[in-house]
């Protein structure tokens, strides 16, 4: 179990608190998210795949994020509005954080630690994505460009270990 990890909070887009707590023997997938970028169609497949295992123990935890060309440009209602009424959106949003810099989430800061990227551990772009096992260890990172489908199977596995509901 890692303590560490289900230490972490942060805050919910609708002003309620998310602890990483709550997903104790559930898989996550955390993805840093952005309404106005060219990967934003990926909201597509993030929620198809949430849809297909939810109930097998699947969370998806969106993270808008505006440090990208300021994709993510919009107030937490116009983000909110846009996920719900473009992409039917039903897995947990926080609200807009930095995944770099000096005001990173410490989410993020803990994330970039335990899964380095290529070359760095910075985040490069929108849509990047972390998958957590159901006992909070921290499993791959997945570039922007690894589309929803493709991770796939890489969650099944760790699906068989998680607690559903």
């Amino acid at each position: 179990m890692n303590t560490k990890f289900y230490q972490l909070t942060i805050d919910g887009i609708n002003g309620d608190q998310i602890s990483m707590a709550d997903f104790k023997g559930k898989t996550l997938l955390i993805v840093n998210t952005a309404s106005k970028c060219g990967l934003t169609p990926q909201y597509e497949g993030l929620e198809n795949l949430y849809k297909e295992h939810k109930d097998k123990g699947l969370v998806i935890l969106g993270c808008p994020c505006d440090q990208f060309l300021n994709q993510e440009p919009g107030t937490l209602d116009d983000i909110q509005f846009f996920c719900t009424n473009k992409y039917d959106i039903t897995f947990p949003m926080s609200t807009k954080i930095k995944v770099n810099g000096a005001d990173t989430h410490p989410l993020y800061i803990y994330l970039k630690k335990e899964l380095k990227g290529f070359l760095t551990s910075n985040i490069k772009w929108n849509f990047t994505k972390f998958l957590i096992g159901p006992d909070g260890t921290p499993v791959k990172r997945f570039g922007p460009k690894t589309e929803p489908s493709e991770i796939a199977e890489h969650i099944k596995p760790l699906l068989s270990r998680s607690r559903s509901s």
